[in-house]
């Protein structure tokens, strides 16, 4: 009788045995096909706009601190743009928010043959001018083996999955000018650079309270407070007593920053009081503390276009980096150039 049962058992093993078998590797392969499917879709929804696959560009670059004019692919010089306008430990969208919106400036001073201060170059790599930038040897040497094993490899992610992406208004590549911190709105580009361009519209920043250049204190003794502005202009009639009767804060900007301010006998813009006292912005109050001026200061930079830590604050609230730039570029669209 044993072997019977034996035989018997072996059968009933045998039965559920063979349909297991056969599911895992149906169904397993079904459910691998789908899992790609899934990665397939997920990475089409990540990247909607490449429906160009060419070769890159080659342009040319004035090197400001060689003097030199060499030319270099577009995107192998974006990895070194991208490296020094935003951080390595900001988030991927951001990161790619970034990257088309530098490889956009790119484009529009060639679109424009805008060539004045480089030497007939399409773009430099001074960053009070065009854009920050630097080799992958001299980030090297900057940031140490450590960063270049771990961080430029985010950084050039970032640019590599939005290859040839540019923003435009009209078809035509818009000037995506951007800056580090909002005071919660950015402005509106004829109240700064009196020039309107339709895609720079003031619009709300409100997730970049982690910035910290969120807000700034800048104490300065009254009395240089008052050389400070006679240095400038030798015409100017203030004193420091009754300092505080002496300045008003006529006209603000749609986003909050001073537009026009009056100091004794003169009306200064806040771009002109920004700028003598190292302000981080045009957004600030002034109050008087015994013999100290105080500026409360919000935000830091010009404030026109993409704000940098309103990018990331999107970005950590789930926001795409299409969504974030069509955010900070009004009416703007993503075209594919190569």
């Amino acid at each position: 009788m044993k072997k019977p049962m034996v035989l018997l058992a072996g059968i009933a093993i045998f039965c559920i045995i063979i349909p297991v078998l056969i599911s895992v590797l149906f169904y397993g392969n079904q459910n691998d096909n789908l899992s790609d499917s899934i990665k397939k879709i997920d990475k089409l929804e990540k990247s909607p706009y490449e429906k160009v696959d060419s070769k890159s560009p080659t342009i040319s670059v004035y090197n400001s601190k060689t003097g030199k004019v060499q030319s270099m692919d577009i995107e192998t010089f974006l990895y070194g743009v991208l490296s020094m306008e935003m951080s390595s430990e900001f988030s991927e969208e951001a990161l790619k928010a970034q990257a088309v919106a530098a490889r956009t400036y790119i484009i529009y001073k060639i679109e424009n043959n805008i060539k004045a201060g480089h030497k007939g170059a399409d773009i430099c790599t001074d960053y009070n001018h065009c854009q920050a930038y630097a080799s992958y040897e001299e980030l090297k040497e900057q940031k140490g083996d450590k960063w270049i094993g771990e961080s430029y490899p985010i950084i050039k992610q970032a640019v590599d999955d939005t290859k040839g992406q540019i923003l435009t208004y009209d078809d035509k590549a818009i000037l995506p000018l951007y800056f580090s911190t909002s005071s919660g709105m950015t402005e509106n580009s004829e109240e700064v650079f009196m020039t309107q361009y339709p895609y720079l519209k003031s619009v709300s920043s409100p997730y970049e309270e982690n910035s910290p250049k969120y807000y700034t204190e800048s104490t300065i003794d009254k009395s240089e407070f008052i050389d400070l502005l006679k240095n400038k202009y030798a015409d100017i009639s203030i004193s420091k007593d009754d300092l505080e009767k002496q300045i008003n804060i006529i006209e603000r900007t749609t986003a909050g920053s001073v537009k026009l301010i009056q100091m004794g006998n003169k009306q200064l813009t806040g771009r002109e009081i920004r700028s003598i006292f190292d302000l981080n912005s045009s957004n600030f109050d002034i109050s008087f503390v015994g013999d100290d001026v105080v500026f409360e200061v919000k935000g830091y930079g010009h404030g026109v276009g993409m704000s940098q830590w309103g990018a990331e604050g999107m970005a950590n609230k789930s926001y795409t980096y299409d969504e974030i730039l069509f955010h900070y570029y009004t009416d703007t669209d993503i075209k594919d150039m190569y």
